[in-house]
């Protein structure tokens, strides 16, 4: 499967593997051997497998595997895809502490990650065990969390950060992988780039070659001058450093992001090839905290040391990927331990636990049941929020018995009230409807002394409320040159009118990064572009390009194939969209859009009964009923079978998981019905569900007006106005 010879680029940029580069840096070398890095995946054998395969056994809802040993190979017998035991060969390890994985080859160049996992860690830290990854619920052979199938696919999943020049190479007319990489772990030029033309330079200097033959250069740091300022105990920059490359190297692999265009390199901009994550829900609370696994980057562009010029080799060795001092040291390179590292400041015992910076500034969350991460938006503690917000703090974490009022009061007679408002405020207003969402998330966007990644977040959000002031603000945006900004914008275009949309869009177009432009181009593409100029029609082809190779390059996934096929449908190209809508099914039962979006195929070629059919079919197969019953409901509308149609509406809106929109689309269906109190009485009970919901407001006052009760219609058009 591997490729030890992969070139891309061509003969002057080729992969030459770690050997050749030990021979002159012996150091680094020496330093990365046995690191995370060098042992993010390996060939199963006697040096690496960490887990017992003498006959163990493990249980798991009845399900008993083994883990055992037969003619030098590793093999585990456990539930295939079809609910039966079988005998799997381990192909490769996958990671190495706290925890490691097994991959199992299937057919069609598949590998699949197993979910019963080798607990790694010392006996006396719980370790040195087998558990499963879902330990609470019961996965089986069907569900879309089974080891067997896509969410547990190598190839997609995990590949293209545990080894070096990973191509996935999925082909989607065989339906196969064929899958290759340079090196099978993340080694020398997984960071450096090719090393070819390096290797030319070293056999024969040249003074004059201002980067050695790398593609990539990471001096930023090392040219950076740091100054301690006494007064404040903190070290600040003497001038600003480029680190841009270093931070979105290291940001391909430890972000939270999708892999948009394939071949990224070293030191390329993350925009052209990754679509990250931003403050998200679920990925992250509202003030920016790690809920989700994310991996890193989204939380560190929120950091004070990040906004001061701090990078990631500041702190971390990027060979061996210690930490450069252990403890506090870390810390006290920019923060004077007589200030910072007291009893005065931290209010624990020197030494203890709570005396560590981490302990407040970077607290951990769980993941894989063993794996607790560090939080690295490194911020002060903000337990006055938690409570507002729906936050963890630091304090609470470790002191469980006592509240968040609590932590706060204590913080607060120490170091003041705090001065400044907190974007996640903002960001709750904006997720959470709150009246005055729209004026704090302007705000949010156009206060530049706030993290990037929070104003972008900001910027995701404002479509939602958008009136011609937020409209204007977002049109700046457009014709702004910030890539995060943009980036925020494009995620968001689908929401913004069509009327206005190409004011926004049309820009975005022309910004640098690929994947911006991309999603700029699908949210266009739904608009008659005969009107525009034909340098507009010509960007614009070329972004919507962009975008299907994108797809296409995903097209191993449901969500990729159900793009394709909404492209497909806006070209008229009816049989090939139903067949990519059918295909994402068959791949992903799954997959609730896919049964939503072809059911509306099937409406719009007057297909209503087939697009019924395929819905009550997908409810048996997908995890979250609702938007299939909504969907359902309203195509027993469309039939005028309303006693069935109320039925299924209201199951959509009763679901533990309805939006605010389905209990209002139910509501209208009862009011329509002849049933107006029993709407009420459905909206009332919504809003309890959903306080801030304009749409059930705005039903509700416009029911009661219906019903002549004008007092009550008022009241409700006075929330509306707040």
């Amino acid at each position: 499967m591997g490729d030890p010879g992969a070139r891309i680029g061509g003969a002057d940029r080729a992969y030459i593997g770690t050997q050749e580069c030990a021979g002159c840096h012996s150091e680094q070398f020496q330093a990365w051997q046995r690191s995370h890095h060098d042992l993010a995946m390996q060939k199963a054998s006697e040096d690496t497998v960490l887990g017992d395969f003498d006959d163990a056994k493990f249980e798991y809802y009845g399900t008993q595997s083994r883990f055992h040993r037969k003619d030098g190979n590793y093999l585990v017998r456990t539930d295939g895809p079809d609910g039966e035991l079988h005998d799997y060969p381990i192909a490769y390890t996958f990671g190495v502490y706290p925890l490691q994985q097994y991959l199992v080859e299937f057919p069609g160049g598949r590998l699949q990650a197993l979910s019963i996992a080798w607990d790694s860690r010392s006996e006396s830290e719980g370790g040195q065990r087998w558990y499963h990854l879902n330990p609470d619920e019961h996965i089986k052979h069907d569900d879309e969390l089974h080891w067997s199938g896509l969410n547990f696919n190598w190839n997609f999943m995990c590949a293209d950060c545990h080894s070096t020049n990973l191509q996935k190479n999925y082909d989607l007319a065989s339906q196969t992988y064929s899958t290759s990489w340079s090196e099978i772990n993340v080694a020398c030029e997984a960071c450096h780039g090719p090393g070819s033309r390096h290797r030319e330079w070293a056999r024969n200097p040249n003074p004059a070659s201002s980067d050695k033959g790398l593609s990539v250069s990471f001096d930023g740091r090392k040219k950076a001058a740091w100054v301690m300022d006494t007064e404040s105990g903190i070290a600040h920059l003497l001038q600003p450093a480029n680190t841009r490359a270093e931070i979105e190297t290291c940001a391909q692999c430890h972000s939270r992001r999708t892999t948009a265009f394939p071949g990224a390199r070293a030191g390329a901009p993350l925009l052209d090839h990754f679509n990250p994550a931003l403050l998200d829900e679920p990925l992250y609370h509202a003030d920016g905290q790690i809920d989700d696994e994310v991996y890193v980057y989204g939380s560190f562009l929120q950091s004070r040391m990040y906004a001061a010029g701090v990078t990631c080799s500041n702190c971390h060795e990027p060979h061996s990927l210690q930490l450069r001092v252990e403890g506090n040291g870390v810390c006290a390179q920019c923060h004077l331990p007589e200030k910072f590292d007291t009893a005065e400041h931290h209010f624990h015992s020197t030494g203890s636990e709570g005396a560590q910076c981490v302990s407040c500034h970077m607290p951990t969350k769980t993941y894989m049941q063993v794996d607790a991460r560090r939080d690295h938006s490194l911020r002060i503690p903000r337990p006055d929020l938690s409570d507002r917000l729906e936050t963890p703090n630091a304090c609470s974490g470790c002191h469980t018995d006592k509240s968040s009022a609590w932590a706060a009061e204590v913080l607060e007679r120490k170091f003041g009230k705090p001065s400044e408002e907190h974007y996640g405020e903002a960001i709750y207003a904006g997720r959470h409807g709150l009246p005055g969402a729209e004026a704090q998330l302007m705000a949010l966007v156009a206060d530049e002394t706030q993290p990037t990644i929070a104003r972008a977040t900001a910027v995701s959000l404002l479509p939602r409320y958008l009136s011609r002031e937020s409209a204007q603000l977002l049109q700046v945006i457009a014709q702004g040159d910030d890539p995060l900004l943009n980036l925020g914008l494009a995620k968001s275009l689908n929401s913004v009118p069509q009327q206005i949309r190409p004011a926004l869009a049309i820009p975005l177009l022309y910004e640098h990064r690929l994947v911006t432009g991309a999603l700029a181009a699908n949210a266009m593409a739904t608009l008659p572009m005969d009107n525009y100029p034909a340098a507009v029609r010509e960007q614009f082809a070329r972004a919507l390009n962009n975008y299907l190779e994108s797809e296409g390059s995903n097209s191993d996934r449901p969500e990729s194939l159900t793009n394709i096929a909404a492209q497909h449908m806006l070209r008229g190209n009816r049989k090939q969209a139903e067949a990519f809508f059918d295909r994402a099914i068959s791949i992903a039962p799954y997959y609730a859009p896919a049964y939503i979006n072809l059911a509306d195929f099937y409406r719009t070629a007057g297909r209503e009964q087939e697009a019924e059919a395929l819905l009550r079919n997908g409810l048996d197969s997908v995890y979250d009923k609702s938007p299939l019953q909504h969907a359902l409901g309203l195509s027993l509308v469309r039939q005028k079978r309303m006693g069935e149609a109320l039925a299924i509406l209201r199951q959509a809106a009763e679901n533990p998981r309805a939006t605010g929109r389905y209990i209002y689309v139910y509501a209208i269906a009862l009011n329509s019905a002849g049933e107006p109190r029993k709407a009420i009485l459905t909206l009332e009970r919504g809003l309890q569900r959903f306080p801030h919901d304009r749409e059930i407001v705005q039903g509700l006052a416009a029911l009661y007006r219906e019903q002549g009760n004008m007092e009550k219609a008022g009241e409700y058009q006075q929330l509306l106005s707040q």
